[in-house]
């Protein structure tokens, strides 16, 4: 078991225990001075020690999960298989597509966008420092993505990127050959996990999507989880639902 723990939001650092993993669990905290330059550059710097672990955790034949703030630790994740000799594809849970650029963005949110640097945007942003090849769109399997902004559909309409709903989601869906399992959390309806950054309602349970996480590791393909808690820092958990879902996720490999 290998859990990598990195406490950001890009490069916010969030409160200590605002990712409530089990104290039990041995857990690599990954942290760096993000002070200066750029918000690239300092993800560079930040996604470069990342990768660093998650290789050196993949050489040992565990399975790391990657547990952060958001979906850009995805690079990191991405990056340190390869680094470690493992060519992966990826399966994307998230309510929204990810799939935004610095040229379509409205916000000019980094975090709408690393699936699309995955499948090879601009790679001189962030893959080139931190040595992440892209992959091919038909690869990635988007599940959800439930809220799109007309860019991101417009983009998803002529790609090769495959398409998916939770509850049908099957081995059958899935690119060949090692896989990520990447999930942001707020693929689960807004209304059974308050306290999200970008909440979407009309979502699966949490169950679901549990269920359709285990369906892919089931294939045993499944070479590193990424998870992204995408809530508001410092926020309580009055029922629990994010130890829990952490719990069942860093267990489940």
């Amino acid at each position: 078991m290998a859990i990598i723990l990195v406490p950001y939001h890009l490069d916010e650092r969030l409160p200590d225990r605002d990712l409530p993993l089990p104290p039990h669990l041995d857990v690599t905290a990954v942290t760096e001075d993000l002070s200066g330059g750029d918000v690239w550059g300092r993800l560079g710097g930040l996604y470069t020690s990342v990768s660093r672990e998650v290789a050196r955790a993949a050489r040992t034949g565990s399975v790391p999960v990657v547990v952060s703030g958001d979906c850009t630790v995805s690079l990191a994740t991405m990056a340190g298989l390869q680094q470690a000799g493992i060519d992966p594809g990826i399966v994307w849970f998230d309510a929204h597509g990810d799939v935004q650029t610095l040229e379509t963005t409205a916000s000019g949110y980094v975090g709408g966008m690393p699936l699309r640097i995955i499948v090879g945007y601009r790679p001189e942003l962030i893959s080139q420092r931190i040595g992440l090849r892209p992959i091919a769109e038909d690869r990635a399997v988007l599940v959800d993505a439930r809220d799109l902004d007309p860019p991101e559909a417009e983009y998803l309409a002529g790609s090769a990127i495959r398409r998916s709903g939770v509850a049908d989601l099957t081995g059958d869906t899935l690119p060949p050959g090692p896989l990520v399992l990447h999930l942001d959390l707020d693929v689960i309806d807004s209304g059974e996990l308050p306290g999200l950054r970008f909440p979407v309602p009309g979502g699966p349970t949490a169950d679901e999507v549990l269920a359709a996480a285990r369906r892919v590791l089931d294939t045993g393909r499944v070479a590193a989880i990424d998870v992204a808690c995408t809530w508001h820092p410092g926020g309580a958990d009055p029922t629990g639902l994010r130890a829990r879902l952490l719990a069942e996720l860093a267990a489940s490999h």
